[in-house]
Protein backbone atom coordinates (compact mmCIF):
# COMPACT_ATOMS: atom_id res chain seq x y z
CA UNK A 1 0.00 0.00 0.00
CA UNK A 2 3.19 2.80 0.24
CA UNK A 3 2.18 3.46 -3.34
CA UNK A 4 -1.30 3.39 -3.56
CA UNK A 5 -2.37 6.66 -1.86
CA UNK A 6 -4.57 7.50 -4.54
CA UNK A 7 -6.53 4.10 -4.61
CA UNK A 8 -6.64 4.64 -0.95
CA UNK A 9 -8.07 7.95 -1.73
CA UNK A 10 -10.89 6.95 -4.18
CA UNK A 11 -11.76 3.84 -1.51
CA UNK A 12 -12.44 5.98 1.75
CA UNK A 13 -14.56 8.53 -0.45
CA UNK A 14 -16.67 5.15 -1.95
CA UNK A 15 -17.09 4.42 1.24
CA UNK A 16 -18.20 7.30 2.61
CA UNK A 17 -21.01 7.27 -0.74
CA UNK A 18 -21.89 4.07 0.25
CA UNK A 19 -22.72 4.98 4.21
CA UNK A 20 -24.61 8.27 2.81
CA UNK A 21 -26.46 6.23 0.39
CA UNK A 22 -28.05 3.81 3.23
CA UNK A 23 -28.79 6.68 5.17
CA UNK A 24 -30.62 7.57 2.30
CA UNK A 25 -32.56 4.09 2.40
CA UNK A 26 -33.23 4.24 5.71
CA UNK A 27 -34.97 8.05 4.95
CA UNK A 28 -37.02 6.74 2.96
CA UNK A 29 -38.13 3.69 4.95
CA UNK A 30 -38.86 6.02 8.03
CA UNK A 31 -41.24 8.10 5.34
CA UNK A 32 -43.12 4.88 4.23
CA UNK A 33 -43.57 4.00 7.52
CA UNK A 34 -45.11 7.53 8.79
CA UNK A 35 -47.43 7.36 5.74
CA UNK A 36 -48.14 3.86 6.25
CA UNK A 37 -49.20 4.93 10.17
CA UNK A 38 -50.88 7.76 8.73
CA UNK A 39 -53.08 5.96 6.35
CA UNK A 40 -54.42 3.53 9.18
CA UNK A 41 -55.17 6.43 11.46
CA UNK A 42 -57.28 7.78 8.11
CA UNK A 43 -58.97 4.87 7.75
CA UNK A 44 -59.67 4.36 11.31
CA UNK A 45 -60.91 7.69 11.59
CA UNK A 46 -62.80 6.92 8.56
CA UNK A 47 -64.70 3.88 9.47
CA UNK A 48 -65.07 4.90 13.87
CA UNK A 49 -68.81 5.99 14.34
CA UNK A 50 -69.39 9.85 15.58
CA UNK A 51 -69.95 9.86 19.14
CA UNK A 52 -73.54 9.88 19.21
CA UNK A 53 -76.34 9.22 21.64
CA UNK A 54 -76.62 6.26 24.09
CA UNK A 55 -79.40 4.81 22.26
CA UNK A 56 -77.98 5.02 18.87
CA UNK A 57 -74.66 2.94 20.26
CA UNK A 58 -74.04 0.30 18.68
CA UNK A 59 -74.79 -3.03 21.11
CA UNK A 60 -74.34 -5.72 18.80
CA UNK A 61 -71.19 -7.99 19.21
CA UNK A 62 -70.13 -7.78 15.55
CA UNK A 63 -70.28 -3.94 15.44
CA UNK A 64 -68.64 -3.90 19.04
CA UNK A 65 -65.85 -6.28 17.83
CA UNK A 66 -65.20 -4.45 14.73
CA UNK A 67 -64.74 -1.19 17.01
CA UNK A 68 -62.68 -2.71 19.18
CA UNK A 69 -60.26 -4.17 16.04
CA UNK A 70 -60.46 -0.14 14.66
CA UNK A 71 -59.02 0.44 17.67
CA UNK A 72 -56.60 -2.12 18.01
CA UNK A 73 -55.12 -1.05 14.14
CA UNK A 74 -54.86 2.84 15.56
CA UNK A 75 -52.71 1.13 18.26
CA UNK A 76 -50.70 -0.71 15.58
CA UNK A 77 -50.68 2.75 13.54
CA UNK A 78 -48.98 3.92 16.62
CA UNK A 79 -46.37 1.35 16.60
CA UNK A 80 -45.44 2.01 13.03
CA UNK A 81 -45.13 5.71 14.45
CA UNK A 82 -42.59 4.84 17.08
CA UNK A 83 -40.95 2.58 14.33
CA UNK A 84 -40.13 5.75 12.27
CA UNK A 85 -39.25 7.66 15.21
CA UNK A 86 -36.93 4.95 16.86
CA UNK A 87 -35.23 4.78 13.10
CA UNK A 88 -35.05 8.26 12.47
CA UNK A 89 -33.58 9.18 16.24
CA UNK A 90 -31.29 5.91 16.26
CA UNK A 91 -30.08 5.36 12.60
CA UNK A 92 -31.05 7.84 10.63
CA UNK A 93 -29.72 10.50 12.87
CA UNK A 94 -26.71 8.48 13.87
CA UNK A 95 -25.63 8.18 10.08
CA UNK A 96 -25.63 11.79 9.28
CA UNK A 97 -23.49 12.29 12.18
CA UNK A 98 -20.77 10.32 11.76
CA UNK A 99 -21.11 10.65 7.98
CA UNK A 100 -20.06 14.63 8.72
CA UNK A 101 -17.09 12.94 11.51
CA UNK A 102 -15.93 10.71 8.92
CA UNK A 103 -15.46 13.09 6.07
CA UNK A 104 -13.80 15.51 8.48
CA UNK A 105 -10.72 13.15 9.42
CA UNK A 106 -10.67 11.29 6.14
CA UNK A 107 -9.74 15.19 4.74
CA UNK A 108 -7.55 15.47 7.91
CA UNK A 109 -5.55 12.03 7.01
CA UNK A 110 -5.26 12.98 2.76
CA UNK A 111 -3.92 16.59 3.78
CA UNK A 112 -1.17 14.56 6.05
CA UNK A 113 0.24 12.11 3.19
CA UNK A 114 0.01 15.18 0.87
CA UNK A 115 2.12 16.92 2.66
CA UNK A 116 4.47 14.09 3.47
CA UNK A 117 4.95 13.25 0.07
CA UNK A 118 5.41 16.96 -0.74
CA UNK A 119 8.38 16.99 1.78
CA UNK A 120 9.92 14.10 -0.07
CA UNK A 121 9.57 15.88 -3.56
CA UNK A 122 11.08 18.88 -1.79
CA UNK A 123 14.36 16.85 -0.45
CA UNK A 124 14.59 15.12 -4.08
CA UNK A 125 14.70 17.98 -5.85
CA UNK A 126 17.29 19.81 -3.84
CA UNK A 127 19.66 16.57 -4.01
CA UNK A 128 19.03 16.35 -7.82
CA UNK A 129 20.39 20.44 -8.12
CA UNK A 130 23.66 19.66 -6.28
CA UNK A 131 23.81 16.49 -8.32
CA UNK A 132 23.26 18.63 -11.17
CA UNK A 133 26.16 21.53 -9.65
CA UNK A 134 28.69 18.76 -9.06
CA UNK A 135 28.36 17.42 -12.51
CA UNK A 136 29.04 20.81 -14.06
CA UNK A 137 31.96 21.70 -12.07
CA UNK A 138 33.29 18.72 -12.58
CA UNK A 139 33.25 18.98 -16.37
CA UNK A 140 34.81 22.44 -15.54
CA UNK A 141 37.06 21.25 -13.81
CA UNK A 142 38.80 18.26 -16.37
CA UNK A 143 38.38 21.83 -18.81
CA UNK A 144 40.86 23.45 -16.82
CA UNK A 145 42.83 20.32 -16.32
CA UNK A 146 43.82 19.76 -20.08
CA UNK A 147 44.25 23.73 -20.35
CA UNK A 148 46.81 23.52 -17.99
CA UNK A 149 48.12 20.44 -19.34
CA UNK A 150 48.08 21.80 -23.05
CA UNK A 151 50.11 25.08 -21.80
CA UNK A 152 52.66 23.36 -19.83
CA UNK A 153 53.73 21.39 -22.83
CA UNK A 154 53.12 24.04 -25.53
CA UNK A 155 56.77 25.52 -25.22
CA UNK A 156 55.69 28.93 -26.78
CA UNK A 157 53.70 29.62 -23.84
CA UNK A 158 54.99 32.01 -21.20
CA UNK A 159 55.61 31.07 -17.55
CA UNK A 160 52.79 33.35 -16.72
CA UNK A 161 50.17 31.95 -18.84
CA UNK A 162 50.86 28.59 -17.34
CA UNK A 163 50.77 29.85 -14.06
CA UNK A 164 47.34 31.44 -14.64
CA UNK A 165 45.81 27.83 -16.24
CA UNK A 166 47.49 26.23 -12.85
CA UNK A 167 45.30 28.46 -10.23
CA UNK A 168 42.28 28.14 -12.48
CA UNK A 169 42.89 24.02 -12.44
CA UNK A 170 43.35 24.37 -8.66
CA UNK A 171 40.29 26.17 -8.42
CA UNK A 172 37.85 24.29 -10.42
CA UNK A 173 39.17 21.37 -8.76
CA UNK A 174 38.23 23.31 -5.28
CA UNK A 175 34.74 23.73 -6.36
CA UNK A 176 34.25 20.75 -7.97
CA UNK A 177 35.23 18.93 -4.20
CA UNK A 178 33.02 21.33 -2.52
CA UNK A 179 30.12 20.42 -4.89
CA UNK A 180 30.59 16.65 -4.41
CA UNK A 181 30.58 17.49 -0.54
CA UNK A 182 27.18 18.79 -0.99
CA UNK A 183 25.53 15.98 -2.94
CA UNK A 184 26.67 13.85 -0.78
CA UNK A 185 25.05 15.55 1.84
CA UNK A 186 22.18 16.33 -0.10
CA UNK A 187 21.70 12.58 -1.00
CA UNK A 188 22.22 10.86 1.98
CA UNK A 189 19.61 13.26 3.55
CA UNK A 190 17.24 12.57 0.59
CA UNK A 191 17.96 8.90 1.14
CA UNK A 192 16.93 9.50 4.92
CA UNK A 193 13.42 11.49 4.06
CA UNK A 194 12.62 9.03 1.37
CA UNK A 195 13.06 6.03 3.90
CA UNK A 196 11.30 7.53 6.59
CA UNK A 197 8.74 8.68 4.01
CA UNK A 198 7.60 5.06 3.12
CA UNK A 199 8.44 2.71 6.59
CA UNK A 200 7.03 5.94 8.65
CA UNK A 201 5.13 8.54 7.76
CA UNK A 202 2.81 6.84 5.07
CA UNK A 203 2.20 3.39 6.99
CA UNK A 204 1.31 5.26 9.89
CA UNK A 205 -1.32 7.57 7.78
CA UNK A 206 -2.14 4.62 5.75
CA UNK A 207 -3.26 2.93 9.25
CA UNK A 208 -5.42 5.51 10.34
CA UNK A 209 -7.13 5.57 6.81
CA UNK A 210 -7.69 1.78 7.60
CA UNK A 211 -9.07 2.32 11.17
CA UNK A 212 -11.26 4.86 9.88
CA UNK A 213 -12.62 2.78 7.05
CA UNK A 214 -12.86 0.16 10.00
CA UNK A 215 -14.84 1.70 12.11
CA UNK A 216 -17.14 3.22 9.11
CA UNK A 217 -17.95 -0.37 8.40
CA UNK A 218 -18.48 -1.12 12.19
CA UNK A 219 -20.81 1.75 12.46
CA UNK A 220 -22.93 0.71 9.42
CA UNK A 221 -22.76 -3.03 11.17
CA UNK A 222 -24.41 -1.55 14.00
CA UNK A 223 -26.73 0.54 12.34
CA UNK A 224 -27.92 -2.68 10.56
CA UNK A 225 -28.75 -4.10 14.00
CA UNK A 226 -30.34 -1.30 15.34
CA UNK A 227 -32.59 -1.09 12.24
CA UNK A 228 -34.41 -4.03 12.65
CA UNK A 229 -33.92 -3.75 16.74
CA UNK A 230 -36.53 -0.62 15.65
CA UNK A 231 -39.07 -3.25 14.43
CA UNK A 232 -38.41 -6.16 17.10
CA UNK A 233 -39.11 -3.70 19.88
CA UNK A 234 -42.64 -3.32 18.80
CA UNK A 235 -43.20 -7.06 18.04
CA UNK A 236 -44.78 -7.42 21.76
CA UNK A 237 -47.13 -4.84 21.60
CA UNK A 238 -47.75 -5.23 17.86
CA UNK A 239 -48.57 -9.01 18.67
CA UNK A 240 -50.87 -7.63 21.67
CA UNK A 241 -52.60 -6.01 19.20
CA UNK A 242 -53.15 -8.30 16.87
CA UNK A 243 -54.42 -10.79 19.59
CA UNK A 244 -56.77 -8.37 20.56
CA UNK A 245 -57.92 -8.60 17.14
CA UNK A 246 -58.52 -12.06 17.72
CA UNK A 247 -59.91 -11.98 20.83
CA UNK A 248 -62.68 -9.35 19.46
CA UNK A 249 -63.34 -11.86 16.68
CA UNK A 250 -63.69 -14.59 18.95
CA UNK A 251 -66.09 -12.42 21.24
CA UNK A 252 -68.99 -12.02 17.90
CA UNK A 253 -71.77 -13.70 19.24
CA UNK A 254 -74.51 -14.36 17.32
CA UNK A 255 -77.13 -15.73 19.77
CA UNK A 256 -76.55 -12.94 21.34
CA UNK A 257 -77.17 -10.40 18.80
CA UNK A 258 -80.46 -12.47 17.34
CA UNK A 259 -81.83 -11.94 21.08
CA UNK A 260 -80.48 -7.81 21.02
CA UNK A 261 -82.66 -8.09 17.58
CA UNK A 262 -85.87 -9.59 19.33
CA UNK A 263 -85.65 -7.21 22.43
CA UNK A 264 -84.79 -3.92 20.37
CA UNK A 265 -88.18 -5.20 17.95
CA UNK A 266 -90.54 -6.71 19.98
CA UNK A 267 -93.59 -5.24 20.51
CA UNK A 268 -95.66 -7.31 23.22
CA UNK A 269 -98.61 -7.86 20.74
CA UNK A 270 -100.13 -11.22 20.27
CA UNK A 271 -100.68 -12.52 16.39
CA UNK A 272 -103.68 -12.37 15.36
CA UNK A 273 -106.66 -14.50 15.91
CA UNK A 274 -107.80 -17.34 13.23
CA UNK A 275 -110.08 -16.05 10.37
CA UNK A 276 -113.85 -17.32 10.35
CA UNK A 277 -114.91 -19.80 7.82
CA UNK A 278 -117.01 -17.99 5.51
CA UNK A 279 -119.47 -20.33 4.23
CA UNK A 280 -120.59 -19.48 0.72
CA UNK A 281 -123.76 -22.04 0.91
CA UNK A 282 -125.84 -20.05 2.78
CA UNK A 283 -127.46 -18.55 0.06
CA UNK A 284 -128.74 -22.33 -1.00
CA UNK A 285 -130.10 -22.77 2.31
CA UNK A 286 -132.03 -19.45 1.98
CA UNK A 287 -133.20 -20.19 -1.16
CA UNK A 288 -134.64 -23.74 0.45
CA UNK A 289 -135.42 -21.60 3.66
CA UNK A 290 -137.26 -18.97 1.83
CA UNK A 291 -139.68 -21.25 -0.24
CA UNK A 292 -140.17 -23.75 2.90
CA UNK A 293 -140.76 -21.72 5.63
CA UNK A 294 -141.92 -18.19 5.34
CA UNK A 295 -144.57 -15.56 7.17
CA UNK A 296 -145.44 -12.07 6.35
CA UNK A 297 -142.52 -10.43 8.45
CA UNK A 298 -139.79 -12.30 6.56
CA UNK A 299 -141.16 -11.68 3.12
CA UNK A 300 -140.93 -8.00 3.44
CA UNK A 301 -137.29 -8.29 4.69
CA UNK A 302 -136.04 -10.11 1.82
CA UNK A 303 -133.35 -8.45 -0.48
CA UNK A 304 -131.55 -9.65 -3.17
CA UNK A 305 -128.68 -10.96 -1.48
CA UNK A 306 -126.41 -10.80 -4.74
CA UNK A 307 -126.80 -7.25 -5.47
CA UNK A 308 -127.12 -6.27 -1.14
CA UNK A 309 -123.15 -8.24 -1.24
CA UNK A 310 -122.06 -6.91 -4.73
CA UNK A 311 -123.06 -3.13 -3.18
CA UNK A 312 -121.38 -3.53 0.26
CA UNK A 313 -118.16 -4.87 -1.12
CA UNK A 314 -118.06 -1.59 -3.20
CA UNK A 315 -119.15 0.42 -0.65
CA UNK A 316 -118.10 -1.05 3.18
CA UNK A 317 -115.67 0.83 5.63
CA UNK A 318 -112.86 -0.91 7.50
CA UNK A 319 -114.98 -1.20 10.98
CA UNK A 320 -118.51 -1.58 10.00
CA UNK A 321 -121.53 0.13 9.70
CA UNK A 322 -122.49 3.70 10.45
CA UNK A 323 -123.55 4.08 13.86
CA UNK A 324 -127.37 4.16 14.62
CA UNK A 325 -129.82 4.03 17.91
CA UNK A 326 -129.11 0.42 19.11
CA UNK A 327 -132.26 -2.10 18.91
CA UNK A 328 -132.77 -5.29 20.53
CA UNK A 329 -131.40 -8.09 18.97
CA UNK A 330 -133.08 -10.22 17.41
CA UNK A 331 -134.00 -13.61 19.39
CA UNK A 332 -134.80 -17.03 17.71
CA UNK A 333 -137.91 -17.94 17.90
CA UNK A 334 -137.56 -21.64 18.40
CA UNK A 335 -134.54 -24.00 18.87
CA UNK A 336 -134.50 -27.60 18.50
CA UNK A 337 -131.16 -30.32 17.19
CA UNK A 338 -131.31 -32.67 14.92
CA UNK A 339 -128.89 -35.77 15.02
CA UNK A 340 -126.42 -36.28 11.79
CA UNK A 341 -126.47 -39.79 10.50
CA UNK A 342 -123.01 -40.40 12.81
CA UNK A 343 -124.86 -39.57 15.85
CA UNK A 344 -123.72 -35.50 16.52
CA UNK A 345 -126.36 -33.00 17.54
CA UNK A 346 -126.00 -29.51 16.08
CA UNK A 347 -128.07 -26.54 17.08
CA UNK A 348 -130.64 -25.49 13.67
CA UNK A 349 -132.50 -21.86 14.45
CA UNK A 350 -135.71 -20.51 12.57
CA UNK A 351 -136.06 -17.91 10.22
CA UNK A 352 -135.54 -15.29 12.51
CA UNK A 353 -131.85 -16.60 13.13
CA UNK A 354 -130.88 -17.63 9.49
CA UNK A 355 -132.12 -14.02 8.80
CA UNK A 356 -129.98 -12.62 11.23
CA UNK A 357 -126.94 -14.76 10.03
CA UNK A 358 -127.51 -13.93 6.49
CA UNK A 359 -128.20 -9.57 7.17
CA UNK A 360 -124.28 -10.46 8.82
CA UNK A 361 -123.25 -11.93 6.05
CA UNK A 362 -124.10 -9.47 3.38
CA UNK A 363 -122.17 -6.82 5.27
CA UNK A 364 -119.26 -9.34 5.93
CA UNK A 365 -115.98 -8.13 4.48
CA UNK A 366 -112.73 -10.71 5.37
CA UNK A 367 -111.64 -9.91 9.12
CA UNK A 368 -108.21 -7.94 9.23
CA UNK A 369 -105.38 -10.04 10.62
CA UNK A 370 -104.16 -7.06 13.06
CA UNK A 371 -104.70 -3.81 13.71
CA UNK A 372 -101.74 -2.79 14.11
CA UNK A 373 -101.24 -0.57 11.10
CA UNK A 374 -104.13 1.69 12.15
CA UNK A 375 -102.62 2.07 15.20
CA UNK A 376 -99.13 3.35 13.49
CA UNK A 377 -101.07 5.43 11.09
CA UNK A 378 -102.65 7.23 14.52
CA UNK A 379 -99.69 7.40 16.96
CA UNK A 380 -97.98 9.24 13.34
CA UNK A 381 -101.33 11.86 13.30
CA UNK A 382 -100.98 12.35 17.29
CA UNK A 383 -97.48 14.29 16.28
CA UNK A 384 -94.83 13.74 19.19
CA UNK A 385 -94.53 11.49 20.97
CA UNK A 386 -96.54 11.13 24.01
CA UNK A 387 -94.84 11.29 27.76
CA UNK A 388 -96.22 7.79 28.70
CA UNK A 389 -95.09 6.18 25.27
CA UNK A 390 -99.00 4.81 25.06
CA UNK A 391 -97.98 5.24 21.52
CA UNK A 392 -95.61 2.37 21.43
CA UNK A 393 -96.17 -1.32 21.33
CA UNK A 394 -96.45 -2.71 24.76
CA UNK A 395 -92.88 -4.36 25.42
CA UNK A 396 -91.10 -1.16 23.92
CA UNK A 397 -93.23 1.26 25.80
CA UNK A 398 -92.07 -1.14 28.89
CA UNK A 399 -88.29 -0.79 27.99
CA UNK A 400 -88.54 2.78 27.58
CA UNK A 401 -90.26 3.57 30.65
CA UNK A 402 -87.84 1.62 32.30
CA UNK A 403 -84.80 3.42 31.16
CA UNK A 404 -86.16 6.55 31.50
CA UNK A 405 -87.31 5.96 35.46
CA UNK A 406 -83.13 4.11 35.59
CA UNK A 407 -82.12 7.93 34.51
CA UNK A 408 -84.72 9.74 36.95
CA UNK A 409 -82.76 7.50 39.73
CA UNK A 410 -79.16 8.49 38.48
CA UNK A 411 -80.25 12.31 38.02
CA UNK A 412 -82.06 11.40 41.75
CA UNK A 413 -78.42 10.77 42.96
CA UNK A 414 -76.74 12.82 41.98
CA UNK A 415 -78.85 15.71 43.41
CA UNK A 416 -79.13 13.85 46.73
CA UNK A 417 -75.10 13.57 46.36
CA UNK A 418 -75.40 17.19 45.86
CA UNK A 419 -78.08 18.39 48.47
CA UNK A 420 -75.26 16.10 51.08
CA UNK A 421 -72.47 18.49 49.85
CA UNK A 422 -74.33 21.48 50.50
CA UNK A 423 -75.37 20.80 54.02
CA UNK A 424 -71.61 19.93 54.89
CA UNK A 425 -70.47 23.22 53.66
CA UNK A 426 -73.44 24.89 54.97
CA UNK A 427 -72.19 23.56 58.68
CA UNK A 428 -68.92 24.22 57.86
CA UNK A 429 -69.61 28.06 57.02
CA UNK A 430 -71.48 27.67 60.52
CA UNK A 431 -68.45 26.19 62.53
CA UNK A 432 -66.47 29.01 60.50
CA UNK A 433 -68.17 32.39 59.42
CA UNK A 434 -64.37 33.68 57.80
CA UNK A 435 -64.99 30.54 55.21
CA UNK A 436 -68.01 31.91 53.78
CA UNK A 437 -71.79 33.02 54.44
CA UNK A 438 -74.25 29.97 55.20
CA UNK A 439 -77.06 31.82 53.97
CA UNK A 440 -75.62 31.71 50.67
CA UNK A 441 -75.67 28.33 49.98
CA UNK A 442 -79.75 28.58 51.20
CA UNK A 443 -80.77 29.13 47.61
CA UNK A 444 -79.27 26.30 46.00
CA UNK A 445 -80.13 24.00 48.74
CA UNK A 446 -83.22 25.11 48.31
CA UNK A 447 -83.49 24.41 44.13
CA UNK A 448 -81.55 21.29 44.32
CA UNK A 449 -84.39 19.96 47.23
CA UNK A 450 -87.13 21.12 44.40
CA UNK A 451 -85.41 19.13 41.85
CA UNK A 452 -85.56 16.07 44.18
CA UNK A 453 -89.19 16.88 44.76
CA UNK A 454 -89.80 16.70 41.13
CA UNK A 455 -87.68 13.96 39.80
CA UNK A 456 -89.51 12.13 42.97
CA UNK A 457 -92.59 13.09 41.05
CA UNK A 458 -91.82 12.08 37.89
CA UNK A 459 -90.41 8.59 39.13
CA UNK A 460 -93.25 8.12 40.98
CA UNK A 461 -95.44 8.92 38.33
CA UNK A 462 -93.70 6.57 35.23
CA UNK A 463 -93.83 3.83 37.88
CA UNK A 464 -97.49 3.79 37.85
CA UNK A 465 -96.77 3.75 34.31
CA UNK A 466 -95.20 0.98 34.13
CA UNK A 467 -96.84 -0.91 36.54
CA UNK A 468 -100.10 -0.32 34.37
CA UNK A 469 -98.58 -1.68 31.63
CA UNK A 470 -96.82 -4.90 33.34
CA UNK A 471 -100.32 -5.51 34.58
CA UNK A 472 -101.73 -5.24 31.23
CA UNK A 473 -99.33 -7.26 29.73
CA UNK A 474 -100.13 -9.92 32.21
CA UNK A 475 -103.68 -9.86 31.66
CA UNK A 476 -103.89 -10.46 27.95
CA UNK A 477 -101.69 -13.62 28.60
CA UNK A 478 -103.85 -14.54 31.12
CA UNK A 479 -107.21 -14.00 28.53
CA UNK A 480 -104.74 -14.91 25.58
CA UNK A 481 -104.12 -18.57 28.00
CA UNK A 482 -107.95 -18.49 28.64
CA UNK A 483 -108.80 -18.09 25.06
CA UNK A 484 -106.54 -21.03 24.04
CA UNK A 485 -108.04 -23.06 26.09
CA UNK A 486 -111.78 -21.76 25.15
CA UNK A 487 -110.66 -22.82 21.44
CA UNK A 488 -109.10 -26.42 22.28
CA UNK A 489 -112.63 -26.52 24.09
CA UNK A 490 -114.58 -24.98 20.69
CA UNK A 491 -112.74 -26.71 17.86
CA UNK A 492 -115.17 -28.28 15.45
CA UNK A 493 -117.93 -26.90 17.05
CA UNK A 494 -120.55 -27.07 13.96
CA UNK A 495 -122.33 -23.47 12.90
CA UNK A 496 -125.90 -23.24 12.58
CA UNK A 497 -124.85 -23.76 9.04
CA UNK A 498 -123.07 -26.44 9.17
CA UNK A 499 -119.85 -24.74 8.77
CA UNK A 500 -117.23 -25.07 11.25
CA UNK A 501 -115.34 -22.11 13.28
CA UNK A 502 -113.16 -21.82 16.13
CA UNK A 503 -114.67 -19.58 18.35
CA UNK A 504 -118.14 -19.44 20.13
CA UNK A 505 -118.45 -15.75 19.15
CA UNK A 506 -117.56 -15.76 16.06
CA UNK A 507 -120.67 -18.03 14.97
CA UNK A 508 -122.95 -14.88 15.49
CA UNK A 509 -120.62 -11.87 14.78
CA UNK A 510 -118.78 -10.99 11.05
CA UNK A 511 -115.61 -8.93 11.13
CA UNK A 512 -114.36 -6.07 12.09
CA UNK A 513 -115.73 -2.89 9.48
CA UNK A 514 -115.43 0.55 8.91
CA UNK A 515 -118.50 2.86 9.61
CA UNK A 516 -119.96 4.36 7.23
CA UNK A 517 -120.59 7.95 6.24
CA UNK A 518 -124.82 8.56 7.40
CA UNK A 519 -125.71 9.19 3.71
CA UNK A 520 -125.00 5.71 2.76
CA UNK A 521 -126.45 2.29 3.39
CA UNK A 522 -129.20 4.11 5.06
CA UNK A 523 -131.98 1.39 2.86
CA UNK A 524 -129.49 -1.15 3.20
CA UNK A 525 -128.69 -1.38 6.85
CA UNK A 526 -131.47 0.14 8.75
CA UNK A 527 -132.63 -3.70 9.76
CA UNK A 528 -129.43 -4.80 10.95
CA UNK A 529 -128.84 -5.55 14.45
CA UNK A 530 -125.52 -4.72 16.72
CA UNK A 531 -124.03 -7.08 17.60
CA UNK A 532 -124.33 -8.54 21.95
CA UNK A 533 -122.19 -7.07 24.68
CA UNK A 534 -120.33 -9.80 26.05
CA UNK A 535 -118.86 -7.37 29.06
CA UNK A 536 -118.57 -3.71 29.59
CA UNK A 537 -115.02 -1.41 30.51
CA UNK A 538 -114.64 2.00 32.53
CA UNK A 539 -112.26 4.53 30.69
CA UNK A 540 -108.76 5.16 32.51
CA UNK A 541 -107.60 7.79 30.05
CA UNK A 542 -109.29 9.96 27.61
CA UNK A 543 -109.22 9.17 23.83
CA UNK A 544 -109.24 11.75 21.43
CA UNK A 545 -110.50 9.13 18.31
CA UNK A 546 -109.42 11.13 15.53
CA UNK A 547 -108.78 7.93 13.30
CA UNK A 548 -111.80 6.63 11.05
CA UNK A 549 -113.06 3.64 13.15
CA UNK A 550 -111.69 4.65 16.21
CA UNK A 551 -114.04 5.95 19.43
CA UNK A 552 -113.32 9.05 21.66
CA UNK A 553 -113.70 8.66 25.25
CA UNK A 554 -113.41 10.50 28.55
CA UNK A 555 -111.59 9.38 31.79
CA UNK A 556 -114.04 7.52 33.90
CA UNK A 557 -116.38 6.45 30.87
CA UNK A 558 -118.58 3.16 31.00
CA UNK A 559 -118.74 1.52 27.62
CA UNK A 560 -120.08 -1.61 26.03
CA UNK A 561 -117.66 -4.34 24.99
CA UNK A 562 -118.72 -6.00 22.04
CA UNK A 563 -115.45 -7.64 20.94
CA UNK A 564 -112.49 -8.56 22.72
CA UNK A 565 -108.79 -7.15 21.79
CA UNK A 566 -107.32 -10.29 19.44
CA UNK A 567 -103.99 -8.95 20.14
CA UNK A 568 -103.45 -5.83 18.31
CA UNK A 569 -104.31 -3.98 20.93
CA UNK A 570 -107.13 -2.62 20.74
CA UNK A 571 -110.75 -3.48 21.85
CA UNK A 572 -114.00 -3.11 20.04
CA UNK A 573 -116.37 -0.87 22.22
CA UNK A 574 -120.22 0.68 22.06
CA UNK A 575 -121.91 3.73 23.60
CA UNK A 576 -125.21 3.48 25.25
CA UNK A 577 -126.28 6.10 22.30
CA UNK A 578 -124.52 2.51 19.36
CA UNK A 579 -121.97 4.38 18.62
CA UNK A 580 -119.45 1.94 17.95
CA UNK A 581 -115.43 2.12 17.49
CA UNK A 582 -111.83 0.68 18.78
CA UNK A 583 -110.51 1.73 21.52
CA UNK A 584 -107.14 1.11 23.13
CA UNK A 585 -106.94 -1.73 24.95
CA UNK A 586 -104.09 0.36 27.60
CA UNK A 587 -106.81 2.82 28.24
CA UNK A 588 -109.24 1.36 29.35
CA UNK A 589 -110.16 -1.47 32.64
CA UNK A 590 -112.28 -4.21 31.00
CA UNK A 591 -114.73 -6.90 32.99
CA UNK A 592 -116.35 -9.16 30.34
CA UNK A 593 -119.31 -11.57 31.59
CA UNK A 594 -119.21 -14.59 33.04
CA UNK A 595 -121.56 -16.12 30.49
CA UNK A 596 -120.71 -13.95 27.09
CA UNK A 597 -119.77 -16.81 25.56
CA UNK A 598 -123.15 -18.26 25.06
CA UNK A 599 -124.81 -14.94 25.07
Amino acid sequence: LKDQFDNLDKHTQWGIDFLEKYAKFVKERIEIEQNYAKQLRNLVKKYCPKRSPKDEEPRFTSCIAFFNILNELNDYAGQREVVAEEMGHRVYGELMRYSHDLKTERKMHLQEGRKAQQYLDMCWKQMDNSKKKFERECREAEKAQQSYERLDNDTNATKADVEKAKQQLNLRTHMADENKNEYAAQLQNFNGEQHKHYYIVIPQIYKQLQEMDERRTIKLSECYKGFADSERKVIPIISKCLEGMILAAKSVDEHRDSQLVIDCFKSGFEPPGDFPFEDYSQNIYRTISDGTISTPKQEGMRIDTKTTVGKAKGKLWLFGKKPKPQSPPLTPTSLYTSSTPNGSQYPIFSIEPVHYCMSDIKTGKPRIPSFRSLKRGWSVKMGPALEDFSHLPPEQRRKKLQQRIDELNRELQKETDQKDALIKMKDVYEKNPQMGDPSSLQPKLTETMSNMDRLRMEIHKNEAWLSEVEGKVAARSDRRHSSDINHLVTQGRESPEGSYTDDANQEVRGPPQQHAHPSEFDDEFEDDDPLPAIGHCKAIYPFDGHNEGTLAMKEGEILYIIEEDKGDGWTRARRHNGEEGYVPTSYIDVTLEKNSKGA
